[in-house]
């Protein structure tokens, strides 16, 4: 189930960027189907990808203080978006990704506090 609201998120995040009024950096979908591809496929990229190449990056990452991970969000972003492997889907280059990563990760973010899990909204009991 937590899957499954994660996609949900994300594909919600997907549609805020990409029809966000002014367009960040040029993303665009040509509908909300193409926007839940992308959500699905990020998902999965950021399940298998990311901890790959946050392993093989681990020394950058330190040594930037994690701003390194602000660039492998925006690669992933930009292999599935940028790519045109989604038709329908356009991610302009790697800036446009870089920025569409980091509004992704702030709406993607701020929906997770709003969304939760009903396990999630139980109240812990406290141990004497």
């Amino acid at each position: 189930m937590h899957l499954l609201i994660r996609f949900i998120i994300n594909a919600l995040a997907v549609l805020a960027i990409s029809f966000w009024p002014w367009h960040i950096m040029g993303i665009h979908s040509d509908g909300w189907l193409p926007a839940v591809e992308v959500a699905v496929i990020l998902g999965i990229a950021n399940a298998i990808i990311r901890p790959i190449l946050m392993a093989l990056t681990c020394p950058l990452i330190i040594l930037t203080l994690g701003i390194g991970t602000l660039f492998i969000n925006a690669l992933i972003f930009y292999v599935v978006g940028g790519l045109h492997w989604i038709p329908g889907f356009t991610v302009p280059g790697y800036w446009a990704a870089f920025w569409g990563s980091i509004v992704m990760t702030i709406i993607s973010w701020l929906l997770s506090l709003i969304i939760r899990e009903p396990e999630d909204r139980q109240p812990r009991q406290q141990t004497a």
